[in-house]
């Protein structure tokens, strides 16, 4: 059975062929004026989502010197990572002008079938000779110039896909049978090839959006409750039958008890909170980043960040972050206001991937949370993170110009 006609099971699609002529009809784009107009963006959403590339950027740079100077993977080059940063952000802007010319009903058209190539891409990863293991883990997939994360990519299908799923079951949202085990088996598969990596941080996201949007498109709330418990009592005996998840769960109840063992990076990110205090030590003179804290230009960036700019740097980043979620779901509302529901309910996708993510990672950092390998969105280091993120930003800009122009008399 071809993996497309594996997902049109989880769906129970219609039949709809993306590749034929209506497809390429819509994706011609007949909206009744230009796409590129940047004054029929939603400005905030647009700069806010942009303030963040550029902060990521210079932080990047920032975190990244002393272990670029000192790595013979760089050359001992200090600027390695920031020219690497400025090819991942300029292919995540160049995909995201192409996918912002793409209609969201086109991209409800493709989501089954970019959920089937995420499919494809966790199979990949776990096979020999094809997925890179870096650290014990096999997440990525080298193409040479670079590693193709699949996980990163699997979150923005899945946003698609939930999204098109959920607005096709509308009608049946108070059904389990019908509305909640379909999609639950299709996350159960994901999951399954996710923790075989592992990526424990990875699988917690990407449920948080397919069951969030199901939750935000009508599902029944006994069954969401029941599900709410169910995925508690998995996710703790996850943590439990794994020994190394376990020493993390430990090691965060009480970083300093085991400094130099499982609490390490916590205990150093939480050094970098506390040198940092309220304006920072300065930008470029943070003591963490020399070989101390573990992964500072990706997970623990924001602790990077604490400690060059303070507290009033992490605001900044905290506040950004919650602007733009704000607009996604901003632009949620208005699109099932316009009975646009694929539309909205990716927009809440969106919003939901991003926030969840950013809080998990920021939670992390300040030791609210157990360490999991999750990157900043947006502002990390990651070519595979920052072009999901790009296109997903794209979209959402991409619903809120379709529905300024349906509201002005357009037709979609």
């Amino acid at each position: 059975m071809k993996a497309a006609g594996l997902l049109s099971w989880f769906g129970n699609r219609s039949g709809v062929n993306p590749f034929n002529t209506r497809a390429s009809s819509l994706a011609s784009g007949r909206l009744g004026g230009p796409v590129s107009a940047p004054g029929e963006l939603d400005q905030v959403l647009f700069w806010s989502a942009a303030s963040l590339l550029i902060f990521g950027l210079v932080m990047v740079y920032s975190s990244s010197i002393a272990f670029a100077e000192g790595s013979r993977i760089s050359g001992h080059q200090a600027s390695f990572f920031l020219w690497r940063h400025i090819v991942f952000l300029c292919i995540g802007l160049v995909c995201g002008a192409v996918a912002f010319q793409i209609p969201v009903r086109t991209w409800q058209q493709l989501s089954p079938w970019l959920a089937a190539v995420g499919l494809l891409g966790l199979i990949a990863v776990l096979i020999p000779h094809v997925g890179r293991e870096v650290n014990g883990a096999r997440r990525w997939i080298s193409m040479g110039f670079a590693n193709i994360q699949p996980s990163e990519l699997m979150k923005l299908f899945v946003v698609l896909y939930a999204a098109d799923y959920t607005a096709r079951k509308l009608p049946d949202m108070k059904s389990f049978k019908r509305a909640f085990l379909p999609m639950a088996t299709m996350i159960l598969v994901i999951g399954a090839l996710l923790l075989r990596e592992p990526d424990f941080g990875a699988f917690v996201v990407i449920c948080c959006i397919a069951f969030g949007i199901l939750f935000l498109g009508g599902l029944n709330a006994r069954i969401f409750g029941l599900l709410v418990v169910v995925a508690l009592i998995g996710f703790i005996l996850l943590i439990w039958l794994s020994p190394y998840r376990r020493e993390r769960l430990f090691g965060f109840s009480d970083p300093w008890k085991d400094a130099l063992g499982s609490g390490y990076q916590l205990s150093h990110a939480l050094i970098a909170f506390g040198r940092g205090e309220w304006l920072g030590v300065g930008l470029g003179a943070s003591v963490e980043k020399l070989f101390y804290l573990p992964e500072a230009h990706t997970d623990f960036l924001l602790a990077v960040i604490a400690e060059e700019l303070g507290f009033a740097g992490v605001l900044v980043v905290i506040t950004l972050f919650a602007v733009v979620v704000h607009r996604a779901f901003a632009i949620a509302r208005r699109a099932h206001q316009l009975e646009r529901h694929f539309a909205g309910l990716v927009a809440q996708g969106v919003g939901l991937w991003l926030g969840v993510q950013s809080l998990i990672n920021m939670g992390v950092n300040m030791g609210i949370l157990p360490t999991k390998g999750l990157t900043l969105p947006l502002m990390s280091f990651g070519g595979s993170g920052i072009l999901a993120n790009c296109v997903a930003l794209a979209i959402l800009l991409r619903i809120d110009w379709e529905g300024r122009q349906v509201k002005r008399g357009g037709v979609l």
